[in-house]
């Protein structure tokens, strides 16, 4: 998870933007801390997706191939 303090940076550099325009520097900065966020939300979402299960309303598990090749990766790392 992003700390509260870049997430804080990330508010301010966008609000700037905004207002006022960035120097390179800053623009560097917030090009880096943006890929940062997005990295931790992409990881984020795929251990959400490691551990779902997918069931029709009779019951039977309808899980995608690819979740389950996903689920299996990680059981084998373990």
């Amino acid at each position: 998870m992003l700390s509260k303090d870049k997430i804080e940076r990330i508010n301010v550099l966008a609000k700037k933007a905004k207002e006022e325009g960035l120097s390179a520097v800053e623009k560097k900065e917030q090009e880096k801390l943006r890929q940062e966020y997005l990295q931790n939300v992409r990881s984020s979402f795929k251990n959400q997706f490691k551990s779902m299960t997918v069931v029709d309303p009779n019951g039977n598990d309808v899980t995608p191939q690819k979740v389950k090749d996903m689920q299996n990766q990680e059981k084998d790392k373990e």
